[in-house]
């Protein structure tokens, strides 16, 4: 027996789809556009404007990355909001349903971290390396953290905190933190995922510590990108 047809696809949807009834293909549909989940990435953490997003996606072109806010938004998976006074600006956020993504792009970012072509010298947006530290870490490393750290990455600020072995990572002023990393985030990743010393990064003035030097230790040492994959 057919099954009715039980919705209309939102305006993005019917640009292109796959004909099949399949979880995974409705939601290449919802998703799969080039730079869509990457959006969708550096509004995990909270809502930015525009002119922020381009600054995280530096490869988008203006043009494209309206195509996919908007497609985005038709799909109910963001949101446009005004900031009152002063601010007076325009953002955009997910829903709680485009939240819900979080799980794709942590499982796709660690299954891909194993291919032999990854390379994680590349540049590295701020909330990117923020996602990665909350799918990246050591459960029973974590536990035994302890701490609080912060983080001054350019434009924005972070929080992390290890408890009960779970890693959780916000956006907030840092001021508090007994140890906090002042930096660009690819050379915060080179500290962390290619266990640059911090003393080495310090003394080029490429990365800045803030209190407590052996708990920014403990904190890089909770980290480890899985093994590659055997082709």
């Amino acid at each position: 027996m057919e099954l009715q047809k039980l919705t209309n696809p939102g305006p993005a949807v019917a640009k292109r789809r796959y004909d099949d009834a399949c979880g995974t293909a409705h939601g290449l549909e919802l998703i799969g556009e080039r730079w869509a989940l990457l959006v969708m990435r550096e509004l995990m953490l909270g809502p930015k404007r525009f002119s922020d997003l381009r600054a995280d996606l530096p490869g988008i072109s203006a043009n494209v990355l309206t195509q996919r806010l908007e497609g985005l938004e038709g799909n109910g998976l963001l949101k446009r909001r005004k900031l009152p006074p002063p601010a007076n600006a325009q953002v955009y956020e997910l829903t709680p349903w485009g939240y819900e993504a979080e799980p794709i792009v942590q499982t796709l970012g660690r299954w891909a971290a194993r291919s032999p072509a990854h390379d994680p010298t590349l540049p590295i947006s701020a909330t990117s390396i923020m996602l990665s530290f909350r799918t990246m870490y050591n459960a029973e490393r974590a536990r035994a953290l302890g701490a609080t750290i912060g983080f001054r990455l350019v434009d924005d600020a972070f929080i992390a905190t290890a408890e009960a072995g779970e890693l959780k990572v916000v956006r907030g002023d840092p001021a508090e933190a007994e140890a906090i990393f002042v930096g660009e985030p690819t050379v915060l990743a080179g500290a962390v995922y290619g266990k640059v010393p911090l003393n080495d990064l310090a003394a080029a003035g490429a990365l800045k510590v803030e209190g407590d030097r052996a708990a920014a230790e403990r904190f890089i040492s909770i980290f480890e990108l899985p093994p590659k994959a055997v082709i």
